[in-house]
């Protein structure tokens, strides 16, 4: 099982987000995704998604905030779990991604873009504000095959 990470960064109605269109064999290849990545051996999801967000955009995140996580399969690739965080407090300066083109896009714009089937329910909360969740989405290539959605509030 890999773990990974995405953040989405917002700032004046928007999201900073990431066409990946610049590396070979990328699933992703096409699609709009948030900044984030794989975690490294050792690494917490707090961890890689600071590091990621770095590598991806130049920019240093200063307080993050835990929305919710992806369970993730796909026919031919290793099954995922996705930490989903926000950031509103970040600083420095964008720099050029080595997997595709940042935009800022207005959050009432977001889905209208080449997104994945399943993104486009979880970006429906994110925008909303909805609470907590844990999403399982399960792809047959690019079609979503299952959806099972479960909403928590957290406590410590």
């Amino acid at each position: 099982m890999i773990v990974s990470t995405l953040c989405y960064l917002e700032k004046d109605g928007q999201y900073l987000m990431l066409l990946r269109n610049k590396k070979k064999n990328d699933v992703n290849e096409g699609k709009w995704i948030a900044p984030g990545g794989k975690a490294e051996p050792g690494e917490s999801p707090e961890e890689c998604v600071l590091r990621e967000v770095c590598e991806e955009t130049g920019l240093t995140v200063g307080r993050l905030n835990i929305r919710g996580i992806l369970t993730f399969s796909s026919e031919g690739w290793e099954d995922e779990y996705i930490f989903v965080f926000t950031a509103t407090e970040f600083s420095g300066e964008i720099i050029e991604c080595n997997e595709g083109e940042l935009k800022w896009i207005d959050k009432k714009d977001i889905l209208s873009l080449n997104l994945w089937e399943g993104d486009r329910i979880f970006l429906k909360m994110l925008i909303e504000d909805a609470p907590f969740f844990s999403l399982k989405l399960s792809y047959k290539g690019d079609e979503l095959i299952e959806k099972k959605l479960s909403t928590y509030s957290l406590t410590l």
